[in-house]
């Protein structure tokens, strides 16, 4: 390594221990607005290759390496307990024949290229969606990763492949009708009993990419009251320094959940 080299590595470990300990300050400094489930619509893989004259598979592929960096670092700066993305939704089904199967590919050979190490990081990844729809070898691999990491205790990852919130609520809606719920004991909580994310705590932050301002289908019920953030970045270019700026938005907002803040004295 050059001795030009050296200096811009110890700069960048300078600039991310700042980074880290800046984050933690503000965690401590926002205790009573907690930080436990962050969602993500990864979006704008096929605009980040189209700039680049590149088919729109090659946009996916780096958008899966982006996936890597944001999980490394949730994972390395324990930002988050939970991290859900939106990875395939039950609209993408309409995109032409060959970009779905290249995804699914994708989405399998991604799975079985970092389970083991997503197991030894103690990772457990759960998936939300309709996933008999899916080819049979990907829900054989979705299978097997939640089976692997069932008992781990660090990050838990849902994988959000052939989701969406509409498809989620009529399902939910179907079940209770199969088990005979009676409609006068319907609530907020019950339905809440019957969605996929069952057991598990609404997102507090959504964060967009590539400038969107739409939900497009996500956690439509969940995210009820989460804090929104949209950036203009690319999905293939979101990294480290993103997710602590979205991180860093999200400490510095006040959530009301519909009722006043007391000033205290």
């Amino acid at each position: 390594m050059t001795k030009m080299s050296r200096l811009f590595s110890l700069k960048e470990k300078e600039h991310n221990a700042v980074q880290s300990h800046t984050l933690a300050t503000k965690q401590m400094s926002y205790s009573d607005n907690p930080l436990r489930h962050i969602a993500i619509i990864m979006d704008g893989n096929g605009r980040w290759a189209t700039t680049r004259h590149l088919p729109r598979a090659a946009g996916h592929t780096a958008g899966v390496g982006a996936l890597r960096r944001v999980v490394q670092c949730a994972s390395d700066e324990h930002i988050v307990d939970m991290l859900s993305v939106y990875a395939f939704s039950t609209e993408n089904w309409r995109r032409p024949r060959a970009e779905v199967e290249g995804l699914m590919r994708l989405f399998w050979e991604t799975i079985r290229a970092d389970l083991q190490r997503l197991h030894r990081d103690n990772v457990r990844l759960c998936h939300l969606g309709r996933v008999y729809d899916l080819p049979p070898d990907v829900q054989k691999a979705i299978q097997e990763s939640i089976e692997l990491t069932k008992n781990n205790t660090g990050m838990t990852i849902n994988m959000c492949f052939n989701y969406g919130g509409r498809a989620e609520l009529v399902d939910a809606v179907r079940q209770m009708i199969a088990d005979g719920c009676n409609p006068e004991a319907i609530d907020e909580e019950l339905i809440s009993s019957y969605l996929y994310t069952r057991d598990m705590p609404d997102p507090d932050l959504v964060i967009r990419t590539a400038g969107e301002m739409r939900i497009s289908n996500f956690l439509l019920w969940q995210s009820a009251y989460s804090e929104y953030y949209v950036t203009p970045k690319l999905w293939p270019d979101f990294g480290r320094d993103d997710l602590l700026a979205s991180v860093d938005s999200y400490s510095q907002r006040q959530r009301r959940f519909g009722r006043v803040k007391v000033p205290t004295a």
